[in-house]
């Protein structure tokens, strides 16, 4: 016979087994809960990443028409290198996806290497106040959007593994979160700068 105290606890059969599935559609549904929310923070990370390269960029493609106009009154005869860097700022002004952008800003990290290129033939221009100035802001602001690209691709590097993980990837691909592009554009100063010679042959 039963203990008293045991009597209004007996469970059939049928009733454990509904204990049991509800119990793990508890687990599975705070799991779940759980992997959305991750994905979401991770995602919303990488947008806070983004907008900082964003403001950053904005601030270089600002400067980059007060530098064509210092350096044209000292060079004015190599049209050429100033608007090709006219053009390439134009053409990173237009980017939309992240591809886009690494391949145009890549460009014009080019074209203002070139700039500075230039600038070496010339000691007044190099000695020019409002070059340094200028110079002194790109610097600026070239550390700071390499700060904001390492902060942005650590984001995109934790939501990436969290798409692509099980059982994360599940989640993120009922909910439709995708992995995101690194961002991949050089700074002026992690490449030499190339030499550019203005005399004629010798």
């Amino acid at each position: 016979m039963a203990a008293p105290y045991l009597v209004g606890l007996t469970i059939t059969g049928g009733g454990m087994a509904v204990l049991i599935t509800a119990a793990l559609a508890v687990t599975a549904t705070c799991l779940l809960t759980l992997a959305y929310n991750r994905l979401v923070r991770r995602h919303n990370l990488v947008k806070e990443g983004s907008s900082g390269i964003d403001v950053q960029l904005k601030r270089r493609h600002e400067l980059v028409p007060n530098l064509i106009a210092c350096v044209q009154g000292y060079a004015s005869f190599e049209r050429s290198v100033l608007e090709d860097v006219t053009r390439l700022r134009t053409a990173a002004d237009t980017a939309t996806t992240m591809a886009e952008i690494n391949l145009e800003e890549n460009r014009l990290t080019s074209g203002l290497k070139s700039l500075f290129a230039l600038a070496e033939a010339y000691p007044d221009l190099k000695a020019n106040a409002n070059f340094a100035q200028l110079s002194g802001q790109l610097v600026e602001i070239e550390d700071a959007l390499q700060y904001s690209r390492r902060y942005y691709n650590g984001a995109v590097r934790d939501l990436n593994i969290a798409v692509e993980s099980f059982p994360s990837n599940l989640v993120a691909n009922w909910f439709r979160f995708v992995p995101a592009e690194y961002f991949e554009v050089e700074s002026i100063g992690e490449r030499a700068v190339p030499r550019v010679s203005l005399e004629g042959p010798s």
